[in-house]
């Protein structure tokens, strides 16, 4: 707010502040106001907690002040009143719930709508403002105000008190606005990355929610698929072909369904920002062969899966490879003449150096002697796994087993794994 013409100029509102000085004490302690400001300029950079940051601008300002108090005020524009935010030398009571008067006739007040600092260096006789009750009821003789604001406006005022004979100078007003400029920058970047965290927020809510409705869509067309496969009893080949697309919609569901119930959506990453769009591939495989598994209750199907968190976009393939391996195992591998009590299957996830390695493995009849996976595979199945793996950049190995089948598949994490 621009000062009116019956306002106190600036040289007024400073005007019984010395000139500045020249002993070595002086010089010595100037010097150090310069090495804390410096300090505080990189805390001020680095502080996640705004409060914490307030706080500590206020010791420090009074430790380079060499003063008793000092007070961080926010201005509250519906109250046009200053709360103190934070502050040291204050009683408890004070900090979080003390206001001062924001007129121009206190010299916070004046700082903050004029925009021009204020030195009143004997505040008992002071003619030009009124002394406000907090700092009556501490015996405040001396005060030193300047703006803290950005590019929102005013934020508040940084106030430095004493009890004690003394003079605040030029040279303070220096020190002072240096630490109210820095607070103002942290201000800004604070309230940026709050705007930029709700947005975050609203589209992991929005992600969840989508999740929630695929995988409910996709629920619907597995039950549909169901309802189609019991019409085709009769046909085993359409049966067949009806149970394996359902099986897959499944897989895919069971994506969706995590990423919905995994309650840290967005993961934080080591600076504590948000990752979004990942899932935890342990209980992700677990949820997949505990679905397989409750189809198949003749056979033991195991799952051991590191802790990994994995992108929804390697997520599907992956649960889709896997769906299809188990899938083939639990049809071919264990004959029911030569296992009527069925067989194990085991599911294993590592992570190992630069690579997500995924291994499927049982002890049945092994593969079929020219067995392929390809494009020239006859089988559907085979295909869409050779498929998958192309869409993974991974590879597809099968390491000899005296008995049964082992697949092996390694997945670079330069692909998107953290």
């Amino acid at each position: 707010m621009p000062a009116r013409p019956d306002e106190p100029r600036i040289e007024e509102a400073t005007e019984d502040a010395s000139v500045a000085p020249h002993s070595p004490a002086d010089f010595e302690a100037r010097l150090r106001q310069q090495v804390i400001l410096s300090e505080f300029g990189v805390e001020a950079l680095r502080g996640k907690d705004f409060n914490l940051l307030l706080q500590r601008a206020t010791e420090l300002c009074a430790e380079g002040m060499r003063a008793e108090y000092c007070k961080a005020l926010e201005y509250l524009r519906g109250e046009d009143t200053l709360l103190v935010r934070a502050g040291v030398g204050w009683k408890p009571e004070v900090i979080g719930h003390a206001t001062v008067g924001a007129d121009l006739a206190s010299p916070a007040g004046f700082a903050l709508k004029t925009g021009r600092p204020v030195i009143s260096n004997h505040l008992a006789d002071e003619t030009r403002f009124r002394t406000p009750q907090l700092m009556a009821d501490h015996g405040i003789r001396r005060a030193i105000n300047v703006l803290i604001e950005n590019r929102d406006g005013a934020f508040g005022v940084l106030e430095v008190d004493d009890s004690r004979e003394g003079k605040f100078d030029e040279a303070d007003i220096a020190f002072m606005q240096g630490f109210a400029n820095l607070l103002g920058s942290a201000i800004e970047r604070h309230r940026t990355e709050e705007l930029l965290r709700a947005s975050l927020a609203r589209q992991d809510l929005l992600a969840r929610e989508m999740s929630h409705r695929v995988k409910n869509s996709l629920a619907i067309v597995a039950s549909l698929l169901t309802l189609q496969a019991r019409s085709a009893e009769g046909e085993p080949a359409v049966l067949a072909a009806l149970q394996d697309a359902r099986s897959r919609v499944e897989a895919i569901a069971t994506v969706h369904d995590q990423l919905w119930r995994q309650g840290d959506l967005a993961e934080k990453d080591g600076a504590g920002e948000a990752v979004p769009g990942e899932i935890d591939l342990a209980p992700f495989l677990d949820k997949l062969v505990l679905n397989l598994a409750s189809g198949a209750p003749t056979h033991r199907l195991t799952c051991a899966a590191d802790p990994q968190k994995l992108s929804a976009d390697l997520a599907i393939p992956i649960g889709l490879l896997i769906n299809e391996l188990v899938t083939n195992a639990l049809k071919y591998a264990y004959p029911l003449a030569r296992f009527p009590s069925g067989g194990e299957i085991r599911v294993r996830a590592e992570r190992k150096n630069a690579t997500l390695v995924v291994e499927v493995a049982d002890d049945g009849i092994g593969l079929p002697e020219g067995f392929e996976i390809g494009r020239s595979s006859k089988s559907l199945g085979t295909r869409v796994i050779a498929s998958l793996v192309r869409q993974l950049g991974g590879t597809l190995t099968l390491p000899p087993k005296e008995h049964g089948a082992q697949f092996h598949l390694a997945v670079p994490l330069e692909k998107g794994i953290g």
